[in-house]
């Protein structure tokens, strides 16, 4: 018994509450993973690079509006449910995904069409 209380209190509450992360790449013309899997309910921080030559964006729209997140979080995205990023910059976006399959795309002119897209499984 003794072993299972110190078994049990080892672990610091702040890790259990601290989001998971994923990493989400922007290139030339590709977002990686392309098909990302996330817990449905469970606190996750999305970390966007954008590694291409110039600007991108992950717009995923029906996802972003089903998530839960802070009212700042939601006033970034905007109605259009887009993460806008620069050539060589990065930002994150914390918050609670609904189960469902969404899709994603890069909406600057062409780039959905040479590849920039990918769908978000939450469940």
């Amino acid at each position: 018994s003794l072993s299972l209380s110190l078994a049990a209190t080892s672990t610091p509450l702040a890790a259990e509450a601290a989001p998971e992360a994923a990493r989400i790449v922007l290139a030339n013309f590709s977002i990686t993973p392309s098909d990302l899997h996330l817990a449905a309910g469970k606190p996750v921080t999305l970390h966007f690079v954008n590694e291409g030559s110039g600007g991108h964006n992950f717009a995923a729209r029906k996802f972003f509006a089903a998530a839960s997140m802070d009212d700042a979080t939601r006033k970034r995205l905007g109605k259009k449910g887009v993460v806008e990023l620069a050539k060589g910059t990065a930002t994150d976006v914390t918050l609670t995904p609904r189960a469902g399959a969404y899709k994603v795309k890069c909406t600057h002119f062409l780039h959905a069409g040479f590849g920039m897209t990918g769908t978000i499984t939450v469940g």
